[in-house]
Order: structure tokens, then C-alpha cells, then sequence
């Protein structure tokens, strides 16, 4: 155990560096942003004064070496735009799309699981052909699609949930459903798929045949040696519901992490960027670890390397 921690908290230390590598160069090949703070009636000499006060004359390496010493201190610089701490910025927006993807990730996992489950203890019963249902219906358009119609019905048809915004649980609702139908849906399948190959096994078919119940059978022996696939599948979707959620946020108005992305990218603002990219990856690699956890707690395998 001690091993495979170790080894997995290296590669998320480099896995780190490479990402502030990669980021750092790219938003600088995207342009200039003395062209887009400095006003139109600036000199290029205006200009200049302004790229030498911010650092961006010097050298990359040297701009880069600038950057990772004052990001382990947690210091990202001020923002070009806003003028105050890019951090705070991605902290203030980052807060509303945790609790859209972390909401969206539940409904997922409470919702795609259990329905997973029941198809494939009761095949070819309800729950079977409702999860056929649930899975194709979630896998047939993108979220911003479902999030479109369910604003169409719900909010102006119905009149029951609002269209957009920030600030309660209503607001909540749709942009979740919306953002987690998809991963629902595949985790339902995979779940399904991989249980019942489990509940097919031969070790399972002679636990029944020694008496043991049905509910014994599937959760201690069946559903523990069926849920790595799905861990990781779960764990994928988390990056993927931070994408997604970018085209969510639009249509809801949501004050998120994906709008303050865009935003900054279309005002080259370098430091804001950076520190997003970076505070992304550090949540995906804590999600990683965690999986990693629970890997090494479900497998024997891991557990005693």
C-alpha cells in the first residue's frame, strides 16, 4: 500500500508540472494582451511600458521559473482585467460549478448505480426495460439539448422551476438533471453489464447453491468484485461534467467556473487562465487519488503491494 501511494502521488506531481508547462506556454501563443487592456489611442511605446510592468518582455523560461515560484505560494498574480488576485476570481467562481458537477456527479452515481443494479438482478423485468429506456433517452443528445427542452417545459410550459440564475435549490435542478443524464445512462449500462457477467460467475453460482440469500449473493460477493469498472468510469466523469458544464452555465446564466474560462480566454487574461487551468488539474488529480483509495481499500491486490 505504502508503494502504490507513493508511486501515485509522483505521477500526480508531474502530471502537475507538465500541465503548468503546457498552459503557461499556450496562452502566450494565443496573442498579445497589451493589444486588447491598452486603449485604442495608445502608443506603441504606451504599449511597451505596459508588457515591461507585467514582465511579459523577459525571457519564457525565465517568465515560467517567474510563474512556478510564485504559484507553490499560492500567488498567481493580478488578474489583467480585473485588476485584483486571479485566485480569487477562480475561487469565487469555482465554488457555484463544484456544486453543479459535484450535483450533477451524484444524481449520476444515485441515479445510473442502483437502476444498473436492479436491471440486472430483475432481467427482463421493469426495471430492466426502464433502464433501456433511461440509458438511450440519456445518450441521445448533448446536455445543452436536454437543458433547452427542459427549460421549454418545466420553466415556461410548466411554470415550476425557473429558467436560469443562481441562489437555490430550483435553481439547482434542471442544470443538474441536465449535466448528469448523460453520465447516468452510462454508468447504468456499465453497471448493468458488469453485474450480471459477476452474478454469472461460477464462485457466485455456488454460493447459491449453498443457500446463501439472494440480497447476501449480490452485494458481499457479486457487487464488491463488479464496482472497479464502474469507480473508474464514475471518476472519468468528473472531468467530462467540468467540460460539459461550460455549455450548462450558458444556458442557465449558472456564475461558473466554464464562463469565467471563456470569458478570460477572449481577454487574454493570462493570469486568470493559469490559475484556473492549474486549480482544475489539482481537482482532478485529488479525484484520481481518492479513486486510487478506494482501489486499493476494494482490491486485495493493491492493498498488499
Amino acid at each position: 500500500m505504502p508503494a502504490f501511494l507513493l508511486r501515485r502521488i509522483g505521477s500526480a506531481l508531474v502530471t502537475l508540472l507538465l500541465m503548468s508547462v503546457l498552459i503557461f506556454v499556450m496562452v502566450r501563443m494565443v496573442g498579445d494582451p497589451a493589444h486588447l487592456m491598452m486603449p485604442p489611442e495608445a502608443t506603441e511605446a504606451d504599449r511597451a511600458l505596459f508588457r515591461e510592468q507585467l514582465g511579459l518582455n523577459d525571457p519564457v523560461p525565465v517568465q515560467y521559473a517567474r510563474f512556478l515560484s510564485t504559484i507553490v505560494r499560492g500567488d498567481f498574480g493580478n488578474s489583467f482585467h480585473f485588476g485584483v488576485p486571479a485566485l480569487s476570481i477562480v475561487e469565487d467562481r469555482l465554488g457555484p460549478s463544484l456544486l453543479l458537477t459535484l450535483s450533477a456527479l451524484a444524481f449520476a452515481i444515485f441515479t445510473g448505480v442502483p437502476l444498473g443494479i436492479a436491471a440486472a438482478v430483475k432481467k427482463d423485468g421493469f426495471a430492466d426495460q426502464f433502464s433501456k429506456i433511461f440509458a438511450a433517452l440519456g445518450q441521445a443528445a448533448p446536455p445543452f439539448f436536454f437543458a433547452l427542452l427542459f427549460i421549454r417545459l418545466f420553466s415556461v410550459g410548466l411554470g415550476w422551476l425557473p429558467t436560469g440564475g443562481y441562489g437555490s435549490w430550483q435553481h439547482l435542478v434542471l442544470p443538474v438533471i441536465a449535466l448528469g443524464w448523460y453520465s447516468a445512462a452510462g454508468l447504468c449500462r456499465l453497471t448493468q453489464a458488469n453485474l450480471t457477467a459477476v452474478l454469472q460467475s461460477e464462485y457466485v453460482k455456488m454460493a447459491r447453491i449453498k443457500g446463501v440469500p439472494e440480497h447476501v449473493v449480490v452485494v458481499k460477493h457479486a457487487l464488491k468484485n463488479a464496482a472497479l469498472p464502474v469507480i473508474t468510469f464514475a471518476a472519468s466523469q468528473f472531468g467530462i461534467l467540468i467540460g460539459g458544464a461550460v455549455s450548462i452555465e450558458a444556458v442557465f446564466s449558472w456564475p461558473g467556473f466554464g464562463s469565467l474560462m471563456v470569458e478570460s480566454i477572449n481577454q487574454l487574461d493570462f493570469t486568470v487562465v493559469q490559475a484556473a487551468v492549474i486549480v482544475s488539474t489539482l481537482l482532478f488529480i485529488v479525484i484520481n487519488f481518492t479513486v486510487d483509495l478506494l482501489y486499493a481499500l476494494i482490491d486485495p491486490r493493491i492493498s498488499h503491494v
